[in-house]
C-alpha cells in the first residue's frame, strides 16, 4: 500500500514500460483501473483503491491525451486492493535483436585447456596426497610445472579416480571430470541497456554452437540508462534489485544457450562480459551513482577476474568471469569490445568507429594514435522523445521512402517484406530509430524540410498544420512533427559535434573508413546517415555496419587469451576526450544543427544522391539550441 501502481508492477516482474522514469512526462505506463468484483481474485476493488487524479495526469491529458478511464501508473498510489488493465501500448514488447556477430581470422588459444592425466595408483608404501599426485603426473605427462590444485576442486578430484581429466587456467587446476572429457565451453555476452546478446561457443575448436538475445529487465526501473541511476537515487536498495534483475537475465540467457546446444550448464568454465559503464557496474553489484553525475568516476577501469558463483551466475561452480577494462566514465567495456574487434590499432588508415545508443561512443584514430569520447546523443535514435516513436518491435515502421512530387509515403513495418503501396493492410504501431530517421532524410530530400529542419507548409494533405507549426502524416495515426525533427537535429548534431572535436584533435579534416557498431548501426542506412550529418563525409563504400562488435570483442576474448592482454594495453594509451569541457563541441553542435551540416560539402554523398539546393546560412533570428544532457554511459 502507498506505492505506485509503476512500482509495484516492477516489484512484481510486470512489464509496464517508463522512459522518464516515473515523472509522469512519456505517458507509456498508463494503465485502466478495474473496478467492482473480482470472484477469481475475492476481492472487491472500489474507486478509492486508488488516490485521486493528479495535477500532473491532468497536465499530461492537456498536452497528449489520456485514453477513456486511464491513469499514469507512476501517479496512481495502491491505497487498497486493486486490479488493473495494462493496454499493449504501455507493455514492453519483445524486442527484435538485431546483434548479429562479425569475427575476424582468430588463433584459438584460450584460458582454459583440458588434460588427461593417469595417475600412479595410491600405495601402502607411498602415501602421496591426490593433489601432489596429480600435479605429478601432469609434469611427467604434459611437461606442466607449478601446477597448484584449487581446493574448490578437491571434492571432484576425489571422486574422479586415478585417471580424470583436468582443466588449468593461469597455472592453476579449474575443474576435474572422471576419465577422458574433451569437451568444454565458454560464453561471451554483451549486456547492453535494452538486450543482452549472447554467444555460447567450444572453448576447444572455436565452433559458436549458440546465439542468443533477450530484452535487459532492467528497463521496467527506467529505459535510459539516467532513469536507473535516478531510480538508485531515489529508492534504497535500488542498486540491488536493478544488479538481481541483470543477473537473473543472464543466467536465463546462460540456460537458453545451454539448451540450444544440447549441453550442461556444467561445463562452462568461462565467461567473457562488456557493457557500457552503468551496465558494467550494476553486473558486477558496484553502485552506478557516481556515474550518474560529474565527474563520472568509474569504480575501476581495469579488466576484472571473479568467479561466476560471486555474479549468481550459474555454470560450472568453478567457472571464471573475465570483464573487459572500461576506458572512461562514459566509454566502457563494450567499447573496449569493438576496439578489440575491430582493431583501429593495428591499421595505418584513420579509422572512425561509432556506437549508437543513448550516448554515443566514439572512437577516432588509427595505429599511431587512438582518441575516445561520449557524445550526448539522448535517446531519439531509439524511438524515444519522438511523438510515434518506439523501440524495434514488430510493427514498427522501419524504412521510409517519399516521393519527391506527390509526396506521397511508403513504408515498411518490423515483421514484413512487403511495402505499405504493395500491401495496403499493413498497420504500423509506431516508428522506431532507423524509421525516423529516413522519414526526416527523405522529408529534407523531398524539400518539405529546409536545410535548418523547419517543416515547410506544402499543397499536400500529407502536411497539415499542427498548431504554429506543420506535421507530415506518414501513416494513420502517425506523425512526423516539427518536434520530432528537432529531437533527430539534437541528436545527429551532438554526435557530429563529437566526431567532429575528436578530428579537431587528430587535426584532420576526413576520414579514410567509417564503421558502425550496434543495433543501430547495424540497421541504418549509411547514405540516409550521411544525408542527415550523423557522420562525416566518407566514401560510401568505406562505411560499413559492423554488427555486434562489442559481442565480436568479447568473444575474442573467450577464444584467446592474448587478446585480454591487448585490450588491456590498447585502452592505456587511449585520450579521452570529455565533450562537456571542450568550447569547440558547442560551436560544432551549433552548426551540425543543419542538414546535412552548415560547413560541409560532402562529395561522396552528392555524387550518389542529389542533394536540395543550398538556402544561404543565416542565424538571424536562430536561437542557439544546447546539446542534450550528458546522459551515463
Amino acid at each position: 500500500m502507498g506505492t505506485s501502481v509503476l512500482n509495484a508492477a516492477r516489484q512484481l516482474g510486470v512489464d509496464l514500460g517508463s522512459v522518464c522514469g516515473g515523472v509522469g512526462l512519456c505517458g507509456r505506463c498508463q494503465v485502466t483501473p478495474m473496478f467492482g468484483d473480482f470472484p477469481k481474485h475475492g476481492i472487491n476493488v472500489a474507486e478509492s483503491a486508488l488516490t485521486d487524479y493528479t495535477n500532473t495526469e491532468t497536465d499530461y491529458a492537456v498536452r497528449k491525451g489520456l485514453g477513456q478511464g486511464r491513469r499514469l501508473g507512476c501517479m496512481a498510489d495502491i491505497c487498497a486492493d486493486v486490479v488493473v488493465d495494462i493496454p499493449s501500448t504501455s507493455q514492453v514488447h519483445r524486442q527484435v535483436i538485431r546483434k548479429e556477430l562479425e569475427l575476424v581470422d582468430l588463433v584459438i588459444d584460450p584460458v582454459s585447456t583440458l588434460h588427461y592425466v593417469q595417475m600412479d595408483p595410491a600405495t601402502l608404501e607411498e602415501t602421496i596426497g591426490t593433489t601432489r599426485r596429480l600435479t605429478m603426473a601432469l609434469h611427467e605427462q604434459w611437461n606442466l610445472e607449478g601446477v597448484n590444485v584449487d581446493p574448490a576442486t578437491l571434492r571432484d578430484l576425489q571422486a574422479a579416480g586415478d585417471n580424470c581429466t583436468v582443466a588449468i587456467r593461469d597455472g592453476v587446476v579449474s575443474a576435474v571430470w572422471p576419465g577422458f572429457h574433451e569437451t568444454t565451453y565458454g560464453v561471451a555476452i554483451d549486456v547492453g541497456s535494452t538486450t543482452i546478446a549472447g554467444y555460447l561457443l567450444d572453448l576447444i575448436t572455436g565452433e559458436q554452437l549458440a546465439s542468443g538475445g533477450l530484452m535487459n529487465p532492467q528497463i521496467r526501473f527506467g529505459e535510459d540508462l539516467m532513469s536507473r541511476v535516478s531510480y538508485v537515487m531515489m529508492n534504497e536498495g535500488g542498486d540491488r534489485l536493478l544488479t538481481e534483475a541483470v543477473q537473473e537475465a543472464l543466467n536465463d540467457l546462460i540456460g537458453d544457450l545451454a539448451k540450444q546446444a544440447s549441453i550442461e550448464r556444467h561445463d562452462i568454465l568461462e565467461i567473457t562480459l562488456v557493457g557500457n559503464p552503468i551496465m558494467h557496474h550494476l553486473f558486477l553489484g558496484l553502485d552506478p551513482r557516481p556515474l550518474g553525475e560529474a565527474p563520472f568516476k568509474l569504480t575501476t577501469d581495469e579488466a576484472i577476474n571473479v568467479t561466476a558463483s560471486s555474479l549468481d551466475i550459474q555454470a560450472h561452480p568453478n567457472a571464471a568471469v573475465y570483464v573487459l577494462p572500461c576506458i572512461a566514465g562514459h566509454v566502457g567495456a563494450d567499447t573496449a569490445g569493438v576496439i578489440l574487434s575491430d582493431q583501429p590499432h593495428t591499421r595505418s588508415p584513420i579509422a572512425l568507429l561509432v556506437d549508437v545508443g543513448t550516448n554515443a561512443e566514439i572512437v577516432l584514430g588509427n595505429q599511431d594514435r587512438l582518441l575516445a569520447a561520449s557524445s550526448p546523443t539522448g535517446p531519439a535514435f531509439e524511438g524515444a522523445q519522438i511523438s510515434s516513436g518506439q523501440r524495434a518491435a514488430p510493427g514498427a515502421i522501419e524504412r521510409v521512402r517519399i516521393d519527391r512530387e506527390t509526396l506521397e509515403p511508403r513504408y515498411k513495418i518490423i515483421g514484413s517484406d512487403a511495402w505499405s503501396t504493395d500491401d495496403p493492410s499493413l498497420e504500423p504501431t509506431g516508428i522506431c530509430g532507423s524509421g525516423i530517421i529516413e522519414a526526416v532524410a527523405e522529408l529534407f530530400l523531398a524539400g518539405v524540410l529546409s536545410e535548418d529542419g523547419v517543416m515547410l507548409d506544402q499543397p499536400s494533405d500529407r502536411v497539415v498544420a499542427d498548431g504554429r507549426t506543420f506535421s507530415y502524416v506518414l501513416a494513420d495515426g502517425i506523425l512526423v512533427t516539427q518536434n520530432d525533427v528537432r529531437a533527430i537535429q539534437l541528436a545527429k548534431a551532438a554526435l557530429y559535434a563529437g566526431v567532429r572535436l575528436l578530428m579537431d584533435k587528430l587535426e584532420i579534416d576526413s576520414v579514410d573508413e567509417i564503421r558502425l557498431a550496434g543495433a543501430f548501426g547495424s540497421h541504418i542506412d549509411v547514405t540516409y546517415a550521411m544525408v542527415l550529418g550523423l557522420i562525416p563525409d566518407c566514401d560510401l563504400k568505406k562505411v560499413h555496419a559492423a554488427g555486434n562488435a562489442a559481442g565480436a570483442g568479447a568473444v575474442m576474448a573467450l577464444l584467446n587469451r592474448q587478446a585480454r592482454r591487448e585490450i588491456e594495453t590498447v585502452v592505456r594509451r587511449i585520450e579521452k576526450i570529455e565533450t562537456a569541457i571542450e568550447p569547440a563541441f558547442q560551436a560544432h553542435f551549433v552548426e551540425a544543427m543543419a542538414f546535412p551540416h552548415k560547413t560541409a560539402a560532402y562529395p561522396n554523398l552528392s555524387q550518389k544522391i542529389e542533394l536540395p539546393q543550398r538556402a544561404v546560412p543565416t542565424t538571424q533570428g536562430r536561437r542557439r539550441r544546447r546539446p542534450p544532457q550528458e546522459d551515463s554511459p
